[in-house]
Parts: C-alpha cells; sequence; structure tokens
C-alpha cells in the first residue's frame, strides 16, 4: 500500500504538505495541490482516516439519529443526508430513536462516544433529555423536521434546525375540501407533542376560520402518526353520530390506516368520503382514485440538514437558525375534483417562499 511518504515523493514536497492537502489544514498553493492529488490519483494512496482524526480532531462522520426509517418520507430525508454528506467527504452512522425519549438519549450518547463532528436528529415528542445531553456536551447538532424551541416556549431556537412548512399547507388542504362544499372535515393528526403534530392543528384550525366553519373537537382525532393509529383515528370519526364527509390524514402511515379502515367498512374515497393527506409518496399516484396530497421536499431537507452542519462546524459560535422550506400541493382526485390533465403540482403558498429565520 502507498504510504504519505510515497505521495510526498512523487509529487516532490513534503510529507507535511500532503497532510495539509488532506486534511484542509493549511492554505496550500494550487499547482502544489493538485500535484499532491495527482500522486494520490496515480499511487491510489488511502488516507488512514484514524490518524487523520488524530491530527485535526475531526472524523468526518455524521451521526443520523431519526425514528421509522422505513417510512418512505424518512427514506427520501436520509436519501438527501448521505449524498449531501458524501459530496462533502462525509460518512454517516444511522441510529433509529423509535420516538423514544429514553431511546433517543441512548443512541445519541452512543453516536456521540463514536466521535462524530456532529449530528442531525430529528427529536422526540419529549426531547428534554436529548436537549440537555447535546447542549451539556456542546454536541454540533441541526434539528431536523421537527423543531424545539427553548423550555420557556418564547420560540428561541435552541439548536439549527431545517423543516418543511406544516401550518400553511394543512390550511390549504382544509380550504380546498371546504370549497367543495364540504361542511364537516375531520383531521387525523399526528401523536401529540411532536411539533408538526402542533402545526398541523394549527393549520387545520386555521384552515376551517378561513372557511366560516365551525370547530368541533370531535373531529380531530390523533393518530400518533402510524398506520394502526390512523385506523383506530378514522374508525373512532365515521362513528360519530354526525361522521365528517372529508377527511386530513397528517403523515403518510395514517393515509393508509385510513384507507384500510374505510375499505374494510366498504366506504369508497370520494364517494362517501372525500380525502387530502399530508406527505406525498411514490405510489400515492397508483391509488384509486389518486391521492390528493400535499409534498414535502423531503430529500432537500436532508441536504439542507448537512449544510447547516457544516455551517455549524465552521462557525460554533453563531446564532442557531431556523430554516423552513415550502411543500407543494398535488392536486389529484380523492379529493372529489374531476381527473386533471398535465402537470398537477402547485405550491400551496402561490410560489412564495418564507425567508429562514
Amino acid at each position: 500500500m502507498a504510504t504519505m511518504a510515497d505521495v510526498a515523493r512523487s509529487a516532490g514536497v513534503s510529507v507535511a504538505t500532503v497532510s495539509h492537502v488532506l486534511n484542509d489544514t493549511r492554505p496550500v498553493r494550487p499547482h502544489t495541490r493538485q500535484a499532491v492529488l495527482d500522486a494520490i490519483e496515480e499511487l491510489g494512496y488511502t488516507p488512514n482516516t484514524l490518524a487523520r482524526s488524530l491530527v485535526t480532531s475531526r472524523t468526518r462522520s455524521i451521526g443520523l439519529a431519526v425514528s421509522a426509517i422505513s417510512n418512505p418520507y424518512f427514506t427520501e430525508i436520509l436519501q438527501g443526508v448521505e449524498a449531501a454528506a458524501l459530496e462533502h467527504g462525509y460518512s454517516l452512522l444511522i441510529a433509529d430513536p423509535h420516538d423514544d425519549p429514553v431511546h433517543e438519549r441512548k443512541v445519541v450518547q452512543l453516536l456521540h462516544e463514536r466521535r462524530v463532528d456532529g449530528m442531525i436528529v430529528a427529536p422526540s415528542a419529549d426531547p428534554r433529555d436529548l436537549v440537555a445531553y447535546l447542549g451539556r456536551h456542546r454536541v454540533p447538532t441541526v434539528f431536523l423536521d421537527r423543531v424545539v424551541g427553548t423550555p420557556e416556549g418564547d420560540g428561541t431556537a435552541l439548536f439549527d434546525q431545517v423543516c418543511a412548512e406544516s401550518a400553511e399547507p394543512t390550511t390549504r388542504l382544509v380550504t380546498h375540501l371546504a370549497g367543495l362544499g364540504h361542511r364537516r372535515i375531520g383531521l387525523v393528526a399526528g401523536r401529540p407533542g411532536l411539533s408538526t403534530t402542533r402545526e398541523r392543528i394549527t393549520g387545520y384550525r386555521h384552515g376551517l376560520a378561513a372557511a366560516g366553519l365551525p370547530h368541533d373537537e370531535r373531529l380531530l382525532v390523533h393518530g400518533d402518526s402510524e398506520a394502526a393509529g390512523g385506523e383506530r383515528a378514522t374508525a373512532a370519526l365515521l362513528s360519530l353520530a354526525v361522521p365528517p364527509t372529508a377527511l386530513v390524514t397528517a403523515n403518510n402511515a395514517m393515509t393508509i390506516g385510513a384507507l384500510r379502515t374505510l375499505r374494510e367498512r366498504g366506504l369508497t374515497v370520494p364517494g362517501d368520503l372525500a380525502l387530502c393527506c399530508f406527505d406525498d409518496f411514490a405510489w400515492a399516484d397508483l391509488f384509486s382514485p389518486r391521492l390528493t396530497a400535499v409534498a414535502q421536499p423531503s430529500r432537500e431537507l436532508g441536504a439542507q440538514a448537512v449544510r447547516l452542519l457544516l455551517e455549524r462546524l465552521a462557525a460554533p459560535d453563531r446564532p442557531a437558525r431556523t430554516v423552513r422550506l415550502p411543500c407543494a400541493f398535488v392536486h389529484r382526485t380523492s379529493c372529489g375534483c374531476p381527473e386533471r390533465s398535465g402537470h398537477t403540482a402547485q405550491s400551496p403558498t402561490e410560489a412564495h417562499e418564507r425567508n429562514p429565520q
């Protein structure tokens, strides 16, 4: 195997210069850097990652703690994280916290003990122990998909965060259904405590108010962000004395649960119940009817999380930032609208992109 000394001899430079090129520890003239890179390519030199980490105090690895990796939404986020990390020369260590605060704290500690340079975490509904650990050890961290404020609830971010808009797109789904004549619109909401759940409930209520509809608490049932929970929530809504005529499901897993319950009861969409859902996924266009949905920019969320983390590593003391990305309204037929030809994706904010906070 070629050594760093072999690279140095081939490039006509010192071993220290080769080290500076590999580790970005000192500026190197462009022609010298290129000579070193050419020698590395010619000799097939592979850097010793462990030795490099001892020199730079960096492992060029990122810890990713995301629950429900089997969920298509998080799978696409993972693809975005991985592509951006590899682009910048970082590897990933991945763990599933299972949306459990105790397990979350354990897996984050294990990732930290593996000396990752920083972490990207989708926090649970009760992230207090997580936040305390990350803060105590000053771990560079980006929260992904779900935001966490200060204990005082003043809206200040403790860590860098990136998420999609949730409230406004949900409002769009509700007002769309109301515009089709529905007056009893139910919501299958996610797991209590998650910021995404709170924001989508807020958007639901805003949509009702915008349409001049009363808010009936019985029409809002939590499905706990899971397919089985979506089944139970939909069954509860259908059991009301006056059930809803339209339904908004707040994530893709609960959409599957809702459809399963409707099928078991012999009900059709949109004939018996109109349906709009949060989260578009690869086979949403294959259902009959095709699902009207809010599509989140999942891969871009993952890529943006990596960019924020690298900025944090470069400037550890800068103020924390929260970045929100717009979603798209994908108009299909489960809402009760007739089939349309051509492109169906529209921005729920009418092409308005909000500035990062």
